[in-house]
């Protein structure tokens, strides 16, 4: 078995799998063998989560690299025509988004991980499912959008506007949301709380209900 083939399989993928496939695989891995899922004194299973995540992590960056790659090799090889400037789609990937208008904007089961949309406004948008592992949000207007499930891993929120956002079913273990705005947003079904916030840094941040964590 190459070595290409095996990162297929460890996202239990056929070789070949599109990028959209390898993503979705990822982040249903990802959710199955996330160690806040298993128990804290299961010691076992939860070092078996950690060697899973590390082993997903790494096949999702390696087959990324390698598509990214095998487009780049297409796209400037000389029997391919070369697209008009008003057809040509901006790059799919770019690492600085910082200031952008996405507002209203539908970015549902999209993978922003690692990226720089601080100061961005995301008014409104539609960002349930999507995958943001590490992205940069500080100061970013997120109020009234949908992070239904959204998967905010690590993510920096620094003075984020969180007001009126749904964060149900949100993943944002880790995450520094030091001075960030959640006034309105809905966290909780009943007394029930809904969002995970394991190993978040709250200090400074506005609960729903108007009070600032200490």
């Amino acid at each position: 078995m190459s070595e290409l083939e095996r990162y297929y399989r460890v996202l239990e993928l056929e070789p070949g799998a599109t990028l959209e496939e390898v993503n979705q695989a990822y982040k249903d891995l990802v959710f199955v063998w996330h160690p806040d899922r298993i128990p804290l004194d299961n010691l076992r299973l939860q070092q078996k989560a950690q060697d899973k995540l590390k082993a997903i992590n790494e096949a999702r960056d390696k087959l990324r690299s390698f598509k990214a790659k095998y487009q780049v090799s297409q796209t400037s090889s000389p029997t391919q025509p070369k697209k008009s400037s008003e057809t040509q789609q901006p790059p799919k990937k770019s690492s600085d988004l910082s200031g952008k208008d996405y507002s209203r904007a539908n970015l549902s089961n999209k993978d922003l991980s690692g990226r720089n949309l601080s100061y961005s406004n995301l008014n409104g948008a539609n960002l349930s499912d999507t995958f943001m592992h590490k992205v940069n949000l500080r100061g970013a207007d997120l109020s009234e959008a949908n992070l239904f499930r959204a998967n905010l891993l690590l993510a920096d929120l620094r003075e984020a506007n969180l007001r009126n956002a749904n964060l149900i079913g949100a993943d944002l273990s880790g995450a520094d949301l030091r001075g960030a705005d959640f006034t309105g947003a809905r966290i909780r079904s009943g007394d029930r709380l809904l969002v995970k916030l394991i190993g978040a840094n709250l200090s400074g941040a506005i609960m729903p209900d108007g009070t600032i964590h200490a």
